[in-house]
Formats: C-alpha cells, sequence, structure tokens
C-alpha cells in the first residue's frame, strides 16, 4: 500500500507538493529500545482504577492520560509488553501508536503577496472558491450568513492543524485563542503556513475573505515546523477542543492505517483506530460538528481491499468516521479535482479545493493554470496558493459554523448540521449521492434559505 499510494501520487503532478502520510512507525520494542504504545480500556469514559499498576506490571510507564477517552499512552522497553498488558481483563485494545502527518497540500505555489500593508482587494479578483459557495456573497446577506450568530455568541471553528499565525492582519480581529499540543513548542504559531491556510479558508476579513468572515478560529496545534503528531496528541486536542465549547472542528489530516502491514500486526494498529472513533465520538456526543478531508492520492477509499491494491490486507483512511462530515476536493469548473480520493461511503459532500485548470496534464505536468488553486493567508502577512481536499474541508467546516450561526450556539446537533449540508448541496455529478462528490457540492446560500 505505501509504495502504491506513493506510486500514485508523485504521477499526480509534476513539480508540485505531494506528500504521502502515516502508516504506524514505530515496531514492538527490540534489544530493549524504547517504543511507544497506546492502551485503550474497556471502560470509555474514564480509567479503571488500579490501571497504573497494571501498566507498570507489564514494563510500562505512562508518558500521558486520557482520562475521558478510556485511554492511556505509555512508554515501554519490554518487547513483550503488548502481550503483557493484553492479559489485563480491563484492557480492551493496546497498540503501536501511529504518527499522523499534516494533509501536506497536493499542490502549492509560492506566496503570491507579501505586502501585508498592501490594499489591493484579493478577494474579487482571484477568490473563486469563496465566490463559489457563498454565491458571489449572497450568503453573507443571510441571516447569520457571515457567521455573526443571531444570539450574538460567537461561533468558533477549531483548527486542528500546524498552528494559525494570528498576527496576520486578515485573521487577528477573528482569531480566538489558541493551544499548543506539539512537545517543545508552547506557542500556538503557526511555522509551516498549512493551518493558516485552512483558517483564511474560513474566516478571514480582510484583503481576503473566508466563507464566514465573521466566524471565530481558535487554533488547536498538533504539528511542529516539520514531521508528523502522535494520535494521542490529536485525540487529546479533539478532546479538548470539544471541552472548550467549540461548534465545529476542522481536521485537514493525513493518514491511513493498514492492516495487516508485514509490517505491523493487525493487532497493533486497532488500538490507533479505536482511539480516533472515541475521540471523534466524544466531540460529537458534546455537540461538536467534525469535519475531515478525504486524502490527496486520487484512490478510491470506499472499501479497505481497494485501498490497498495489490498488497495483501486492509487499509482505512484515519482519523475517518460515519459520524464525521468527509470532503473532497472540486475544482473551479465544479469537477472533482485530479488528486482527490473518492469512494462510494466515503464521501459526504465536496467543496472547491482547487486544482490546476482544464488544460493541466497530471502525467506530464504541462498546461499548469495556478490560478485555478485556491489563495488563501499564510503566514507573515502574506498569501499564497494552495489545492487539496485540506482546501475543501475547512469551507465545509465554515459552512457549518454559519449554519450555526443562524440558528443560535448549541441550538442544532452535529447530525442536524451535516443533514442541511447534505440536502442543500448542488448535484453536480449523479442526480443524488455518489462516491465523487456525495450529496454534491456545498451551497451556502442553499443551506441558509
Amino acid at each position: 500500500m505505501k509504495s502504491k499510494i506513493m506510486a500514485s501520487a508523485l504521477a499526480l503532478t509534476l513539480g508540485a507538493s505531494v506528500a504521502f502520510s502515516g502508516s504506524p512507525i514505530a515496531a514492538k520494542a527490540e534489544n530493549g529500545q524504547e517504543k511507544k504504545y497506546i492502551v485503550i480500556f474497556k471502560e470509555q469514559a474514564k480509567l479503571p482504577s488500579g490501571y497504573g499498576s497494571e501498566i507498570s506490571k507489564a514494563g510500562g510507564q505512562i508518558e500521558s492520560r486520557l482520562d475521558k477517552l478510556g485511554a492511556v499512552e505509555v512508554v515501554s522497553s519490554n518487547p513483550n509488553f503488548l502481550s503483557e498488558i493484553k492479559k489485563s481483563s480491563t484492557v480492551l485494545e493496546a497498540g503501536v501508536q501511529n504518527i499522523v502527518q499534516p494533509e501536506t497540500a497536493a499542490i502549492e505555489e509560492t506566496a503570491f503577496v507579501t505586502e501585508a500593508g498592501s490594499s489591493a482587494d484579493l478577494y474579487n479578483s482571484l477568490q473563486w472558491d469563496i465566490k463559489q459557495v457563498t454565491k458571489n456573497g449572497e450568503s453573507w446577506t443571510l441571516p447569520g450568513g457571515s457567521g455573526k450568530s443571531v444570539d450574538g455568541k460567537d461561533i468558533v471553528v477549531g483548527v486542528i492543524d500546524t498552528g494559525i499565525d494570528y498576527n496576520h492582519p486578515d485573521l487577528k480581529a477573528n482569531y480566538a485563542y489558541g493551544k499548543s499540543f506539539v512537545p517543545g513548542y508552547p506557542d500556538a504559531m503557526d511555522q509551516n503556513s498549512h493551518g493558516t491556510h485552512v483558517a483564511g479558508s474560513i474566516a478571514a476579513k480582510g484583503r481576503t475573505m473566508g466563507i464566514g468572515p465573521d466566524l471565530k478560529v481558535a487554533a488547536y496545534r498538533v504539528f511542529g515546523p516539520t514531521g508528523g503528531a502522535e494520535t494521542a496528541h490529536i485525540a487529546e486536542a479533539l478532546m479538548t477542543a470539544a471541552d472548550d465549547n467549540v461548534d465545529v472542528v476542522n481536521m485537514s489530516l493525513g493518514g491511513y492505517d493498514w492492516f495487516q502491514n508485514p509490517e505491523y500486526a493487525t493487532k497493533d494498529v486497532v488500538a490507533d483506530v479505536r482511539l480516533f472513533n472515541r475521540a471523534i465520538q466524544y466531540a460529537i456526543q458534546k455537540g461538536v460538528t467534525v469535519v475531515g478531508s478525504a486524502g490527496n492520492n486520487a484512490l478510491d477509499i470506499s472499501s479497505p481491499g481497494k485501498l490497498s491494491g495489490d498488497d495483501n490486507g486492509a487499509t482505512h483512511r484515519s482519523p475517518s468516521s460515519q459520524t464525521m462530515i468527509r470532503v473532497s476536493a472540486g475544482g473551479q469548473l465544479k469537477n472533482l479535482a485530479f488528486y482527490s480520493n473518492y469512494g462510494v461511503g466515503k464521501i459526504d459532500v465536496l467543496a472547491p479545493g482547487g486544482d490546476l485548470g482544464p488544460a493541466y496534464n497530471p502525467e506530464t505536468g504541462a498546461g499548469r493554470d495556478n490560478t485555478y488553486l485556491c489563495l488563501s493567508t499564510i503566514p507573515g502577512g502574506g498569501y499564497g496558493y494552495k489545492g487539496g481536499t485540506s482546501m475543501a474541508a475547512p469551507k465545509t467546516a465554515a459552512l457549518a459554523g454559519v449554519i450555526i450561526a443562524q440558528h443560535g450556539k448549541d441550538q442544532l446537533s452535529p447530525s442536524q448540521v451535516k443533514h442541511i449540508i447534505q440536502s442543500s448541496s448542488e448535484d453536480v455529478f449523479k442526480t443524488g449521492y455518489d462516491g465523487e462528490s456525495g450529496f454534491g457540492l456545498i451551497n451556502a446560500v442553499n443551506a441558509l434559505d
């Protein structure tokens, strides 16, 4: 699967930034080397009594606790730790901890504009994607359509990502707060650009605009300047966002869990999937609408066997859940972007993620037109083009936010928000549901009318 996804990604675009992300990188401990594990207990809402001594007896040391998810992160140099801890009657699953990457943009273009003091309007000239969803800003004139709630309460979209440049002139007025879950990086400031671009798609208000220019964004930073994040840290960020009473969470994350990978036993991967599922359900039960990107590998993710291709075993897009809103990426011409994952039962809606235009040849790289990408904010007060399901998901998260704003904070359940988004979407491919666009292309005016 690893080689297949890499090959498909590299075939997508020449000279573009394409990333493969996320199988488990830690194997069982050997020769006394410390490894990280996740232990999931049968009790979902708390840790059982005596769990610490059970971990210690198996040769593990607790690194962090996720009490409300019934899980702990453990370090152990015992090569038999997993088999030992699984003997406990209180343990549901235990396995090697996975590393998840930010959903790196399928296509990136260097900063387009860096002069923060310039007054040129970039929304009118360059943001076709925001115009497509808002019908040229018409949705902003509807009740709640800008993200300003009818009850006067802030509607907050939590961005689980690389952080946010909270000093950016288009974002600082709508920045609520930030928290970091990255060891050694206490500040939520974005040192990558991904999270700032995502935040701009949601709530920019300046030279560029977001879908909800009066929504608030909160940074839940899980990625440092480079590299990925451990599953436990992402789960903790999602749980914290739910406890903070955010209204929506956007997770433009990139990961796959490969069951029956010859390098890892199936049982070593199941714990990672279960922890994500618990964290997602925890957030949804607390009233948070959770939105995620479908991935940028141009693959059918409808079944584990299809995603694994010629390899043995089964591959799952992770984090993923039927209760989330899962988003594929479309282009300016309301087409499926050439890099977007798809699959019946795995896609809920399509949103603009950008591509390189109708003349672009993914195999040769010829015909590239960057104006078909999505322009948004990047750190340092600048603006940059990106394309990916990462750019599609936050537009859907922002739409969820303005729907909530129209009804009032805490008045709609996540399932009601999801239903409104799906039922108001525009059919662009088959009538009704299909595996490429789900229920269709998101439409803020339809959703708010």
